[in-house]
């Protein structure tokens, strides 16, 4: 996969995860990033503009793309969204197999509130509204991947799209499997056709070479772009897998 000079703006943004509810505190993390809390240790997300009986179905990790989205839209409407989670329900569905390895029967709600768009259905039930929305996952490449898809509805005549990233650590069967140091944390962006402001995404075939290879991180990938929006960096080159995103704001 090649992808070249992807351009686009930001025109509202929102973050929120344990004791980060503030752009202000955003920004002091942008700054010197330290270690998010788990989830559970502190407040869940409060979501108040969703109403309760919605509002109760989702976990902590719908809820905390659902606030984002919330702030970042704003109450605009009829805005394309993409939702972005590398693991999305997976502790939902691990609870599911733990049920059925028991004999026991699935519950339809638990199923419907395990599936990658359980967030973004949520949110178009809550608001009533039919805008097009799309669930991915794409492994350590899931944002780049969402801002590729957001850039292509850009493109086919969207005047603005609704970029949301989310994810939690994995569930304790499943934690050997983790690459990186999961964090639960949640982003939105409200993207928009190049204008003040740019930022560029470009992909190529990772480098073999070790001199030239992106720089290690332990954060997952939703916060290395994150922290690369809000500290106001030139750039940020990311290696997923035998790909090389590299990043640049345009000045």
């Amino acid at each position: 996969m090649r992808v070249d000079g992807l351009k686009f703006s930001i025109a509202a943004h929102s973050a929120w995860a344990p004791g980060l509810a503030t752009a202000e505190a955003w920004a002091g993390w942008a700054q010197a990033p330290l270690r998010i809390a788990a989830a559970g240790e502190g407040p869940d997300p409060a979501v108040a503009s969703m109403p309760a009986m919605l509002r109760r179905r989702a976990g902590f990790l719908g809820k905390m793309a659902l606030e984002v989205a919330y702030r970042c839209l704003d109450g605009r409407t009829d805005v394309a969204a993409v939702f972005c989670s590398r693991h999305g329900e997976v502790s939902r569905a691990v609870d599911l197999l733990g049920e059925l390895s028991q004999g026991e029967p699935m519950s339809p709600t638990g199923f419907g509130l395990a599936v990658h768009n359980a967030s973004a259905g949520l949110f178009s039930i809550a608001r009533t509204d039919r805008a097009n929305h799309m669930a991915l996952s794409a492994g350590a490449a899931t944002v780049e991947h969402g801002v590729v898809e957001a850039c292509g509805l850009l493109a086919d005549g969207a005047p603005m799209v609704l970029l949301v990233v989310y994810d939690c650590a994995l569930p304790a069967v499943l934690a050997h499997f983790e690459d990186c140091e999961e964090q639960p944390h949640a982003w939105a962006w409200l993207m928009t056709a190049p204008g003040a402001d740019t930022i560029s995404l470009a992909c190529a075939a990772a480098d073999a070479d070790a001199d030239t290879a992106a720089p290690a991180s332990t954060q997952p990938g939703g916060l290395d772009v994150l922290q690369f929006q809000l500290s106001g960096a030139a750039s940020l080159v990311r290696q997923a897998g035998m790909q090389r995103w590299t990043w640049t704001r345009d000045v």
